[in-house]
């Protein structure tokens, strides 16, 4: 009798697995395990820079290509967006940083840190003007619906500011805006008035209101807030800080800091994907790591794409065409490699 039972209570169990195992929806065949997900940036091609010596700055894109300052080099190298190729080298800008192109203009600008922006023609890179700026020039920002390029200039005090370039003219304007402190990385907001302005030597994060010409000035507690990337949909940007290594992001409407995460060493770039709520982070450790935007404020570390030691200079401009969502990674050359822009295709 017992032995009944018992196989009884197995026959009855199983039958009910059975049927809650009927009831559940199939798994896909082709769906891959999460641990073979494909990963969020792959390595497609690569463009040498031969004869480019030194560290890179920054980039900027515009008509089809890519710019990035060779700062060491003293060059600005000019790469064909589609065809993945050098297309040009502008020499003779004594360390270069900020680039900035301007479609209506027709005319790429190019800041040196000796203290002037060089101005030049578009298609046949003519040097056409340079503008003086006290205490250098690094970042730029072009603004097409005011066609203005903003510069963050001067390194002290007295003379560190956004100052504003008039594109169409190549002429300084009135509009200049005193941090007390060197700018970095900034970003303007398109379809409000604030510029976003990290200010390391004050440990502040400085907004600029355009139409009140009014500044708020956000704490930041740790050290070191270099680059800057807008998620400007949901009131949010995204701090990159080297001590200690973090991403903060913070409302922009309130100030406050919302989220903080681990990053990579030593970043100089940050972007943030719109379309795909992704935050890429390269740092001089040798990696990229990518962030995924839960919602405004929970990101979830998703990779750490193994690059170069000291490759932390990066550009990425979004969705340029159909198969063209990529990010550049400049890498300087060594003794026995030349200098390239790596081309790393963003993943789905």
């Amino acid at each position: 009798m017992k032995r009944f039972s018992e196989l009884a209570f197995v026959m009855a169990l199983a039958t009910m697995l059975f049927a809650c195992q009927s009831k559940s929806p199939a798994t896909p065949a082709s769906a891959a395990p999460a641990a073979d997900a494909p990963p969020p940036l792959i390595l497609t091609a690569s463009v040498p820079l031969e004869g480019v010596k030194g560290r890179f700055d920054h980039f900027a894109s515009g008509k089809g290509r890519v710019f990035v300052s060779g700062l060491g080099n003293n060059s600005v190298e000019v790469i064909d967006m589609f065809q993945g190729a050098r297309a040009h080298e502008i020499t003779g800008v004594p360390n270069p940083q900020g680039v900035a192109f301007s479609p209506e203009a027709n005319k790429l600008f190019v800041a040196s840190e000796k203290g002037k922006v060089y101005i030049y023609d578009g298609d046949s890179y003519k040097l056409l003007n340079t503008l003086d700026f006290d205490g250098g020039a690094d970042n730029l920002r072009y603004d097409a619906a005011t066609k203005r390029v903003y510069v963050g200039c001067g390194d002290d005090e007295k003379n560190a500011a956004i100052a504003t370039i008039d594109a169409m003219t190549g002429k300084r304007t009135d509009e200049v805006y005193k941090l007390g402190g060197e700018p970095e990385s900034f970003q303007l907001e398109k379809s409000g008035p604030f510029i976003y302005v990290n200010v390391p030597d004050l440990k502040q994060i400085v907004a600029i209101n355009r139409t009140t010409k009014e500044l708020t000035r956000w704490t930041v507690t740790n050290l070191q807030n270099f680059p800057m990337a807008l998620d400007e949909a949901d009131h949010r940007i995204i701090v990159g800080t080297r001590e200690p290594a973090t991403i903060s992001i913070f409302d922009t409407t309130s100030g406050k800091m919302v989220a903080s995460l681990p990053t990579v060493q030593d970043t100089d770039d940050l972007y943030y994907s719109a379309e795909k709520k992704r935050v890429f982070v390269p740092g001089r450790e040798g990696s990229i790591w990518v962030y995924q935007q839960n919602d405004p404020d929970h990101y979830t570390l998703i990779a750490k794409v193994p690059t170069v030691v000291g490759a932390g200079t990066a550009g990425y401009f979004g969705r340029q065409g159909k198969g063209f969502d990529r990010l550049y990674l400049a890498v300087s050359a060594t003794a026995s490699t030349n200098a390239e822009v790596r081309i790393y295709t963003i993943n789905d």
